[in-house]
């Protein structure tokens, strides 16, 4: 037990794997579990372009189930290699072996992104993500056969998750209709996996580690939806035409991701995941936070088109476009994050700069502004009541 450089090497090199101590001091996250991220930037971005095109060419409601459906892959994946990363890293070659293999998947399933969101063929996003969650089946085995303490909630971990996989495989002989309603129990399964296998033995998690591995993420796609933004303005400035408007979109975007990042970080995490149900509460609503965060630069490149009437663009998609995802953000951080947290005057002026961001989408001559000015009260509403 304890942390890895108190663990004995045996044959080849490895590491026997263990469960790790959850209070072990100033826990932090490795640069395998950093640059496993990365990865994942290449998979954000695809989704959050095929959100764009699809809104861009009237297909707003088919290009937010796309969308939901991808992130439910990246999300999924990236939560399971985390929890058990926090629990059982041993950062041996097989580890890193096995988790580069994951980050294999991870491309190939950003591969199939546009085809999946456009056509509907889920053939390599499927692939992808089964590379994905079978790489993590071999962590779990290989736990099983390391640590009788951890044997049986490893067992189940690995037999669920090879259930479904095999399930998403069968799906892929279907029609693509089948393939869309199978999706949902299909899902519903792998995230009922974790709550099944849990019950035989709670998992040794390091509480302050998920926080700051999650706190990473947002990090990530925050800094993707900014990078997708300036990709999207840049080029527009250069032509010379709308340039106040293109500016006052820039600010925005900023002011808007700014605003994002201090929310979110506004108050320790750590200290509140101690207990099962909360822990699961956290990961599983980061569906909302992660995507959300995502979908922003989608929704400004869709402001963007507005700006250079690009054909297909309708007024009222392209601002909800913008204003829904930072409004879902707000309310899920105030959910999990914030609720009993901060006062109630404070909760209700939070909830309140939420619900005009949403209001901001029904009025487009205020989507950009006032979805900024929202957000800045937000933060000033927290920062008031820090200081009370």
């Amino acid at each position: 037990m304890g942390t890895i450089a108190s663990r004995a090497f045996g044959p080849l090199g490895l590491v026997r794997m263990s469960g790790r101590d959850s209070r072990e001091a100033h826990r932090a996250a490795s640069p395998l579990e950093l640059f496993f991220d990365l990865v994942f930037v290449v998979a954000v971005s695809q989704a959050s372009q095929g959100l764009h095109h699809g809104i861009a060419e009237g297909e707003a409601g088919a290009a937010v189930l796309g969308y939901g459906m991808i992130f439910f892959a990246i999300w999924w994946a990236w939560m399971n290699f985390t929890w058990f990363a926090s629990a059982f890293d041993v950062d041996d070659w097989l580890y890193r072996l096995t988790t580069i293999v994951q980050m294999g998947g991870v491309l190939v399933l950003a591969t199939g992104v546009q085809s999946a969101m456009a056509e509907g063929e889920w053939a390599v996003v499927t692939w992808g993500y089964v590379i994905m969650r079978l790489a993590m089946v071999a962590q779990w085995a290989r736990l099983a056969i390391s640590d009788p303490e951890q044997r049986s909630v490893a067992i189940r971990y690995a037999l669920g998750i090879v259930a479904v996989q095999l399930l998403w495989l069968a799906r892929l002989l279907f029609s693509a209709d089948v393939q869309f309603w199978s999706f949902w129990p299909a899902a519903i399964l792998e995230m009922l996996i974790p709550v099944w296998a849990e019950r035989a033995r709670n998992t040794p998690w390091h509480p302050h580690h998920i926080a700051e591995r999650y706190g990473c993420f947002t990090l990530i796609v925050l800094g993707e939806s900014l990078l997708a933004s300036s990709n999207a303005v840049i080029p527009a400035l250069g032509a010379g035409e709308h340039t106040a408007a293109l500016v006052g979109l820039a600010v925005a975007g900023i002011v808007i991701a700014a605003g994002m990042w201090w929310v979110y970080f506004s108050r320790e995490q750590g200290e509140r995941l101690g207990a099962s149900p909360r822990a699961f509460a956290f990961g599983y609503a980061h569906y909302f936070v992660f995507a959300s965060a995502g979908a922003v630069s989608a929704g400004i490149e869709v402001e963007l088109d507005l700006l250079e009437d690009a054909h297909g663009v309708s007024t009222a998609s392209s601002a909800l476009a913008f204003t829904l995802p930072v409004a879902v953000f707000l309310v899920t951080i105030w959910l999990v994050m914030l609720r009993g947290r901060i006062s109630e005057p404070a909760s209700a002026i939070f909830l309140i700069a939420a619900a005009l961001v949403l209001a901001c989408g029904v009025l487009p001559v205020l989507t950009v502004a006032g979805t900024a000015v929202c957000l800045v009260i937000a933060v000033v509403t927290l920062e008031w009541d820090r200081l009370r």
